[in-house]
């Protein structure tokens, strides 16, 4: 069934939700719906309904299930990018074989998601791939460096890839200060509003912002851009 969410950004990349288990489905649409950055504009439970809301909508990426009642998932990722052209996917299954994995790779799966796993799992993933789009629109040219940079964005845990001496319990402060609000705040506001030195906050927000996981945003005036953030 088909469903555009009303007042939505036409920024916002689009979805399908595919899973043959309609609750199932309806938990993964709902937290794609938590996720600023995307709107759902489909759920199927079937392949052939994947099929017809791809032609419909042409979506930017597909929640997909390996496990559908009228055609094989990896034979639906498939079908899919002849239909949409270019399509992301990221497959959510409980097929932990290894020819699944490996051939869901090698059709270009951007993630594999092996059931059950809780929400913030999906909603990480999600993440990742927003940052990793993103980073994509930011670079003309593209060295080893800014390779490197889309492919970090796509995979990394900014926990775990966090530069020596930063600390997962400031870098949460911060990104909760910018979460908090829809304004973009300089370095100095980030600071005051969350309890951390200007040059702590400076630094984690140049982190953040490497790794495409918030934007930054260069106001002008009469000298140099002042560089503010926000939340995606």
């Amino acid at each position: 069934m088909s469903e555009a969410r009303a007042g939505l950004s036409t920024s916002d990349l689009s979805v399908v939700v595919v899973d043959d288990d309609f609750r199932v489905a309806a938990l993964h649409r709902a937290v794609v719906e938590r996720v600023a950055g995307f709107r759902v504009v489909g759920e199927a439970h079937s392949g052939s309904e994947a099929l017809a809301l791809a032609k419909e909508f042409a979506p930017d990426l597909v929640l997909l299930d390996l496990y559908l009642p009228d055609l094989p998932g990896l034979e639906a990722l498939r079908r899919l990018r002849q239909v949409v052209d270019p399509l992301d996917v990221i497959v959510i299954t409980a097929a932990k074989d290894v020819a699944s994995v490996t051939e869901a790779v090698r059709k270009g799966a951007m993630h594999y998601l092996v059931k059950p796993f809780p929400p913030s799992v999906l909603e990480e993933r999600l993440a990742s791939y927003l940052a990793m789009r993103r980073k994509l629109t930011t670079i003309c040219e593209a060295g080893q460096a800014e390779v490197d940079e889309v492919y970090a964005a796509l995979r990394i845990n900014v926990e775990r890839a966090l530069p020596k001496g930063h600390s997962p319990e400031t870098l949460r402060i911060i990104l909760e200060t910018l979460r908090s609000t829809t304004e973009e705040l300089s370095a100095d506001e980030v600071a005051k509003r969350s309890g951390v030195s200007r040059a702590t906050s400076q630094r984690y927000l140049s982190f953040l912002s490497r790794v495409g996981r918030i934007d930054l945003v260069l106001r002008y005036g009469s000298g140099r851009p002042e560089h503010r953030y926000r939340w995606p």
